[in-house]
């Protein structure tokens, strides 16, 4: 377990939480001249094995702990913050995450702050005089020693990463020979924070007389830029002016040596709404519904104590305008308010509503965000001028004071669970910090998680239901199109059913936008070879590459691996290489081609990671100038598009033959999400559902939009089988790129377990090759814990592999992961 904060010690030691994957604090000795300043929060630079890393201050001691030798303890190198960043709230919450997540309280910490704040350090490599005089001896580019020697000659000095990129991997065994040889010196340099504070000149006017100074007159250039100023009240952005002047800057600086003008340097927050152009706001009735839940939400607001509602509502039944409301009631406190949502995909229209009823007040956070953007947003939120935070899953560690409300809107998607170490869940992460902050947490959904519901059955939560949506409006009609019917018509295998493709024609001729999903990006699944049956596989990972029409290239989705598509197959050179399976790329070529009158769109992740463009698409089928989306499931989620009428769905079968007991469950979820984009404004909606499985319940429930029918027998399902919310999970993964070593201890880790576990009060699944039995170069064995009490799991858990340490297991190739979302 992490240390606990204190902060009445004398500052003569720290314990410090640094960034690694390591459950633990670190101690250091505080040298005399920061005792003074350093203070709990602030970011230090501390040696680590041999090199130096930022990390955190979060207890003081006089002396250190018992058993540590006073000897072996290091100094801290460098007080980066004299005002902490971290406040008191976010060191509790970043504490209270790792110890929940079993994760490392460094790791939570620095992903608490905003990506680019942190200073780093690299290796530098500079030539010595003793290697100048081997390298003009040497053969010119024989051996990576020589080829390094020569360049740093040249260059003096270079970072060890760029030596490496440039002569290869090969350079960072020989440059620790030469250092040692004396040839070359390694040092350790900081590098410059990428964030930081945008500047921008602004010149003032001192005076204006037009006559002689020091007997000279003002030329006409001058006189038109003085003019230019008094016109603005004396006051201009340099950029500004010479642009309205229209004048070159070396007037500019003449006047400032002539004492005309004052040229100074202020700050200016970057703004990632700046070119937006904001929605209209007009004035919305609540309905019934609407009303009696925000009436109960804007009552436990005023009382100023903790409290969760799971707010169900249906698709179109105006969740979002009661997240509004609750807003600007903790603002009308004086408080302030969060609103998570799952994907970047919805903040460009939900952070201009907000921006248009909240104005400045509203500060987003998200990762396509530039970093200069991300840090200024954030230090917004710090300094109290911003009092809403909107973004991603990481936005929890929002740097708010005296929350009132915190918003989690599609509580259920995944995307709020951080797949990556440190591992950490959104949602109840939110849960957790409104209950420091005595605020209101409010979990919306038209598909709860099965857990939240659970909670709001048992009475954990308190459940308000909008059943309707706004106007009445009618559920978008689904049918679901058998795809078995469809082959034995046509022969073959066919991407869509005539059906879908004359609904879509008809879609179109009605003036009315049309909405494509098949969760599955790229152009093809993978290659196969017709001639030796080979498919083309990820070097680094068990699964094979998928074909990008767009750049030539297959990539794996995991590792990010590409290569270049080949011409012949790369096992028996054959030229007869056959695309299977469809991704989104060909959707979407396809149906152009069908339909080349309809303007059409891509939207996945692909596309995704070019901000403008992803927004600026969003934005214009909003718009009615794109008359149909294709996409991948950031399509099914919130977005309210009036004139989307009909809803197409592609292929949903590979999710449900997924080995991860939820994986009905998000089948049902992101059907029934999709299917809510159709029929939202005054005309009804159609959703089309191809499948070669119509029987399964997920889908039976997903067409009529039943939720309480597939909660029912989900819910049986997972207590007939001993899954979650009737059981705790756990998955602890080893992963090494050498199998033997990864299952040896994965053997050492179960062998623990059991030891601790004498009592069997936690079921003990595995070793066992993880579904995706190696990623990124790496083999993976998974074990799962499962128990009907939390406390008892972590007990076990905890103490196995404190015994694993005791007997040197390698703590570093071991994840844990509590509550895992995905097992595969």
């Amino acid at each position: 377990m992490n240390t606990p904060v204190n902060k009445d010690q004398q500052k003569n030691f720290a314990e410090i939480a640094v960034p690694v994957p390591l459950r633990r604090t670190f101690t250091y000795r505080v040298p005399e001249e920061y005792r003074d300043d350093i203070k709990i929060g602030a970011r230090v630079l501390v040696p680590f094995g041999k090199q130096l890393l930022t990390g955190y201050a979060v207890v003081f001691h006089s002396e250190p702990d018992a058993g540590i030798p006073v000897e072996e303890i290091k100094d801290i190198a460098e007080l980066t913050d004299t005002e902490p960043l971290i406040s008191d709230e976010i060191l509790k919450l970043t504490q209270w995450t790792a110890d929940y997540y079993a994760a490392s309280w460094g790791e939570i910490l620095k992903a608490s702050l905003p990506a680019g704040i942190n200073v780093s350090v690299e290796k530098k490599v500079s030539i010595t005089e003793a290697g100048k005089k081997q390298s003009a001896a040497d053969t010119p580019g024989k051996t990576i020693a020589a080829k390094v020697l020569a360049y740093l000659s040249e260059n003096q000095a270079a970072p060890l990463g760029e030596l490496a990129k440039k002569f290869g991997t090969g350079a960072r065994r020989e440059i620790p020979k030469l250092a040692k040889n004396g040839l070359v010196e390694i040092t350790l340099e900081e590098k410059e924070e990428k964030a930081r504070p945008k500047l921008r000149r602004v010149v003032r006017l001192l005076k204006t007389e037009d006559a002689k100074e020091g007997g000279k007159k003002l030329g006409p250039a001058q006189e038109k830029l003085i003019h230019s100023l008094a016109e603005n009240n004396g006051e201009m952005p340099a950029v500004e002016l010479i642009k309205a002047a229209e004048v070159s800057a070396s007037v500019l600086k003449t006047l400032e040596k002539r004492g005309f003008l004052e040229i100074t340097e202020e700050e200016v927050f970057r703004d990632p709404l700046s070119h937006a152009t904001l929605p209209e706001i007009t004035d919305i009735v609540l309905t019934g519904a609407q009303s009696g839940a925000l009436q109960k939400i804007e009552a436990a607001i005023a009382a100023e104590k903790y409290h969760t509602f799971l707010l169900h509502g249906i698709t179109g039944s105006g969740k979002t305008e009661i997240y509004i409301r609750a807003m600007r009631a903790a603002l009308e406190q004086g408080r302030t308010a969060m609103m998570l949502v799952p994907e970047i995909a919805l903040t460009p229209i939900f952070s201009r509503r907000l921006r248009a009823i909240f104005g400045d007040e509203v500060a987003i956070l998200h990762s396509s965000l530039s970093v200069g953007e991300r840090f200024d947003e954030w230090r917004r939120l710090k300094s109290g001028e911003a009092r809403i935070a909107i973004g991603t899953r990481s936005a929890v560690f929002a740097p708010l004071g005296d929350l009132g409300v915190v918003v989690v809107d599609e509580e259920h998607d995944t995307s709020y669970r951080q797949h990556e170490m440190p591992f950490y869940h959104g949602r109840d992460v939110a849960i957790m910090r409104a209950n420091m902050s005595n605020a209101v947490v409010i979990l919306g959904s038209a598909t709860p998680a099965l857990e939240s519901f659970y909670n709001a059955q048992k009475g954990k939560y308190e459940y308000l239901h909008l059943p309707d949506r706004i106007g009445n409006r009618p559920l978008a009609q689904a049918e679901l199109v058998d795809m078995r019917d469809v082959f034995t018509e046509k022969g073959k295998d066919e991407i869509f059913s005539d059906q879908l493709l004359a609904t879509i024609e008809e879609t179109h001729a009605l003036g009315e936008q049309s909405i494509i999903l098949l969760n599955r990006r790229g152009y093809s699944s993978f290659i196969l070879c017709r001639s030796c049956g080979e498919s083309i596989k990820c070097p680094n990972c068990d699964i094979t590459l998928t074909f990008h029409k767009r750049v030539n290239s297959l990539v794996c989705h995991y590792c990010n691996f590409r290569r270049r598509m080949p011409e012949k197959c790369p096992n028996c050179e054959s030229q007869y290489l056959f695309y299977v399976g469809e991704g989104t790329e060909q959707l979407a070529d396809i149906l152009r081609d069908k339909f080349p009158q309809i303007r059409s769109a891509r939207i996945d992740r692909d596309t995704i990671s070019r901000r403008r463009l992803f927004e600026e698409t969003i934005l214009d089928f909003a718009a009615g100038e794109i008359d149909m989306l294709v996409g991948t499931q950031m399509l099914a989620k919130g977005h309210d598009f009036p004139n989307v009428t009909l809803v197409g769905v592609v292929s949903v079968d590979a999710g449900l033959g997924l080995p991860d007991f939820r994986s009905a469950e998000r089948t049902f979820q992101l059907l029934t999400q999709v299917a809510g984009r159709a029929g939202r404004g005054d005309k009804p909606g159609r959703v089309l559902i191809q499948t070669f499985y119509p029987e399964h319940y997920a889908l039976q429930y997903a067409q009529h939009q039943d939720y309480a029918g597939f909660y029912e027998e989900e819910l049986a399902f997972r207590q007939r089988f001993g899954f979650p919310p009737f059981v705790s999970l756990a998955s602890v993964l080893i992963h090494h790129s050498n199998y033997e070593y990864a299952w040896q201890t994965a053997q050492l880790v179960r062998n623990c377990l059991q030891l601790v576990n004498q009592e069997k009060k936690v079921i003990v699944l595995g070793p066992a090759p993880a579904p995706l039995a190696r990623l990124k170069g790496e083999f993976r064995v998974q074990i799962l814990l499962k128990s009907p009490n939390r406390k008892r799991l972590r007990e076990v858990l905890d103490r196995a592999l404190a015994e694993v340490q005791e007997r040197h297991g390698d703590m570093r190739i071991v994840k844990v992961e509590i509550d895992p979302m995905n097992l595969m």
